[in-house]
């Protein structure tokens, strides 16, 4: 029984069951009120007495051996039973079952949809459960028909897969990781002994873009596998606290506006706006960091009046490792990831990251996060 579970046996089981149970409704009806009445004989069989006048040997009920014979000699009452009068009104005729069977189908059709459509409700339940945790629970192979199951048991080895792959890279980001500083610290206590003062800061300062570049990758690729719950967050107090420490490190953040605390991810949203406020301070000086709060979303400007960036630049720094000539290239800091890790927390926040000019010069990065 159970290979012929399948959706074209339940499509085809519902079907059959509507249609079968439309037909006994309608024949119901009818055995009860009677069938349509005949069509009114044509024109050219009517008499001048009405309809089969003509000589009495051949007028209905007057031929004795005709069908009609003992309509008049038999008892009373004889052929009442044989059909009841059509109710009156809208009623009469066959609408009402072509009403019976109209209802009987939509319903069917309702319930049928709803009834074949649920395996692919769970399915993309499952997809966006494992978009926001790769350790959600499988899906059951054991509900539904036999395309689901199917596809369940598939869906469920995708997903151990790519558990497997994210703990493998996880494991080779630690070794690289160990094994890359390592010598790199060596090389930096060996340039001690290089004779020539300018060559060793020239090789220092190549070993600490190194350096900064391994820093930086490994950051982004854990920001890409890391996974938080859901949390009511104060963002008010997070930009407050981040102005405060660039402040302290002597560098110009203001923060401007107040909002209501988000149910978000704590670090994904940090990690976007600090992202934002270092590449400001780092390209612009003096930055400025606004909330804007309102019942469907919270907007947060983060605002400098650097060089600024070209039209048609904007999307390109969202590359990583992409750096822009002029101010913004690695002699200023940096490694052409900030603002790719940005955008990427802000999409996993369900928001958006977008850039602009400022009014007056300067580059304006708007991150909208819905409520």
């Amino acid at each position: 029984m159970r290979s012929a579970d399948t959706l074209f046996a339940r499509l085809f089981g519902v079907s059959l069951v509507a249609i079968v149970l439309a037909h006994v409704l309608a024949f119901l009806w009818f055995q009860q009120y009677g069938f349509p009445p005949p069509p009114p004989a044509p024109e050219h069989m009517m008499g001048a007495e009405g309809p089969f006048a003509g000589p009495p040997e051949h007028r209905p009920g007057e031929d004795r051996d005709g069908p009609f014979a003992g309509d008049h000699d038999g008892a009373p009452g004889e052929d009442e039973g044989r059909f009841r009068p059509p109710p009156p009104g809208p009623l009469r005729g066959p609408i009402v079952p072509f009403l019976f069977q109209l209802v009987t189908l939509v319903v069917a059709a309702w319930y049928g949809a709803k009834f074949l459509t649920r395996p692919i409700r769970r399915f993309s339940e499952a997809a966006e459960r494992l978009s926001e945790n790769l350790d959600s629970a499988p899906l059951d192979e054991d509900v539904g028909p036999r395309e689901a199951r199917q596809a369940a048991q598939t869906f469920n080895r995708m997903q151990r897969r790519i558990r497997e792959q994210v703990q493998q890279r996880a494991r080779m980001l630690g070794a690289v990781s160990h094994d890359l500083r390592t010598p790199l610290s060596r090389l930096k206590l060996r340039l001690e002994q290089v004779p020539e003062e300018k060559l060793q800061n020239q090789m220092r300062q190549d070993l600490d873009d190194m350096i900064g570049m391994l820093d930086a990758t490994l950051t982004y690729l854990h920001e890409q596998r890391t996974s938080e719950a859901l949390q009511r967050y104060d963002v008010q107090a997070l930009v407050e606290s981040l102005c405060e420490n660039a402040q302290d490190n002597g560098s110009p953040a203001q923060a401007e506006g107040e909002c209501a605390p988000l149910v978000t991810q704590p670090m994904a949203l940090r990690s976007c706006i600090s992202n934002l406020l270092d590449n400001a301070l780092r390209y612009g000086g003096a930055t400025l960091v606004a909330l804007q709060d309102s019942p469907t979303e919270l907007v947060v400007r983060v605002i400098d009046h650097g060089p600024g960036i070209s039209a048609d630049k904007r999307e390109a720094v969202f590359e990583p490792f992409f750096r822009l000539e002029g101010s913004r290239n690695r002699n200023s800091g940096g490694v052409g990831l900030g603002m790719t890790i940005a955008r990427e927390a802000a999409q996993r926040l369900g928001g958006t990251l977008s850039l602009e000019e400022t009014p007056g010069g300067g580059l304006t990065a708007t991150v909208r996060l819905p409520r």
